[in-house]
């Protein structure tokens, strides 16, 4: 057994017993030497195992005590209420509300807690320039040509073998790729939906989505939502004879960070193909959990093709290469015909680039430390929350993703508190943006995929500060 094996195997077993609530805060954790005994270990990987779980914040070191269970674990302020939208399909858009938040991204000096993406220090940039060089040698004429209309066959490969994790299952023939996740999900949209027909969405959502449906004139109906398993199944059920076609992102959506349980996610798929519903599922997050596997997807429960699988490399590697895929089951003829007529090709040179990143085993050992880092950010930030913003803030527990979902007292109005942040030069998300109805005025959408500092620590007790001005007016 290799040594790097042992030590992350021996790190993971420490952290499930930790996450499981086996070893509990303040608990001491063994020595150093009592571990190398016990594991018949080197002192140094023995060492290492502590590190690693010090850097995902499971554990603390106490100068001459040892190690002991961290106490940001036992930080958990209350989960912020179940949604309650309106039952009627609604297309309020907050557009203005939207463009003001958006039109400030790229600009350096801000604190971008509002953009949901890692940041670029979190990626591997240099590698990745690497791969794009290799690929411009390897690809025919320089990747000048047009690829085959369903993609990059490479690409298409790698990205069915990753989706045996999650029990997909995948061939490279049921796969089509596209111009990152929001391409994918506008060609399911367009392929299954008509102007006037209504689509279900969680709710709070992520606003491209709302955006996307609004455009294409389809009518959105929100779900009521729970922020740790997402939609109400029940009243799913309910509404099925309004709906037309349902979008959802079942593992750690934006902004809620919610994952649906497995049994949840087979029952929707059920109740979705006997009443010929499609589903379209966004799968963008799914490779950013912080436990110790993967979830499953609805996909992993499609008997007949009813659900239409989209994910993209924007969340997790690089969002600016624009690499996305479509599983899309039994619509794959109508998918395949809007890619004709809209782009063609994907990007050569980026997919082959992006299919040898995958093929090397680089991606992963990139998800691995992005996965630690974000879990660590998202204890840090809870920690900070609760020791800066006003009495009675709520947040999400997500399990994965990059967001973290806060509820502030009614008295605060989070479009008042963005006014107040960006003067600041702190960008915040406004809850009132994940929604086309009046609702989540009092909430907000914070990205956990910046490198976790003194600074961003700062700057984030400052938006505490704001808020507490708001409240005490």
């Amino acid at each position: 057994m290799s040594k790097e094996f042992l030590y992350t195997e021996i790190a993971d077993g420490i952290a499930g017993q930790i996450r499981s609530g086996i070893l509990k805060t303040g608990d001491k954790l063994p020595s150093v030497r009592m571990l190398c005994q016990e594991h018949q270990v080197s002192m140094n990987t023995a060492k290492r195992v502590f590190l690693e779980l010090e850097s995902q914040s499971l554990v603390e070191s106490k100068p001459q005590s040892g190690y002991f269970v961290s106490q940001l674990l036992s930080v958990k302020l209350p989960l912020p209420e179940v949604s309650r939208p309106s039952l009627i399909a609604n297309n309020d858009e907050p557009d203005e509300l939207i463009s003001k938040v958006y039109e400030n991204m790229g600009k350096k000096d801000l604190t971008f807690f509002s953009i949901g993406i890692p940041s670029g220090d979190l990626l591997p940039q240099a590698k990745l320039k690497k791969e794009i060089i290799n690929a411009t040698r390897e690809l025919k004429d320089g990747g000048t040509e047009y690829e085959e209309l369903q993609g990059n066959l490479k690409l298409r490969r790698m990205i069915a073998v990753r989706s045996l994790q999650w029990g997909g299952n995948l061939s490279e023939n049921d796969l089509i790729t596209t111009n990152g996740g929001m391409n994918a999900l506008s060609f399911c949209l367009m392929a299954l939906g008509k102007p006037g027909d209504t689509v279900a969405i969680e709710s709070p959502c992520y606003p491209g989505i709302l955006q996307l449906a609004n455009g294409l004139g389809l009518k959105v109906l929100e779900l009521p939502t729970h922020p740790t398993t997402g939609i109400e199944i029940e009243a799913l059920k309910k509404l099925i004879p309004k709906i037309d076609l349902c979008l959802l992102i079942p593992n750690f959506n934006s902004p809620l960070g919610s994952c649906m349980p497995d049994e949840n996610k087979k029952e929707i798929v059920k109740i979705l193909s006997e009443n010929n519903i499609p589903l379209i599922e966004d799968d963008v997050y799914g490779d950013l959990y912080f436990g110790s596997s993967r979830p499953k997807c609805c996909k992993s429960f499609d008997k007949d093709g009813n659900v239409l699988y989209c994910s993209s490399i924007s969340k997790t590697l690089a969002p600016g290469y624009r690499v996305g895929w479509i599983a899309p089951g039994k619509y794959k003829d109508k998918i395949m015909k809007l890619k004709l007529l809209h782009s063609t090709s994907s990007i050569s040179i980026v997919n082959e680039a992006v299919a040898n990143f995958l093929k090397s085993g680089k991606y992963e050992k990139h998800l691995q430390q992005l996965r630690r880092t974000l879990q660590f950010n998202y204890q840090n930030y809870v920690q900070t929350i609760a020791e800066s913003f006003p009495e009675g803030t709520k947040t999400s527990r997500p399990q994965g993703g990059l967001s973290l979902w806060v509820e502030f007292d009614k008295k605060i109005r989070t479009t008042e508190l963005y006014d107040l942040a960006i003067k600041q030069n702190i960008s915040i998300a406004p809850g009132r943006m994940f929604t086309f109805q009046e609702q989540f005025e009092n909430c907000m959408r914070l990205c956990i995929g910046l490198p976790w500092s003194e600074d961003t620590q700062a700057k984030l007790r400052q938006v505490g500060q704001l808020a507490k001005r708001i409240y005490l007016k």
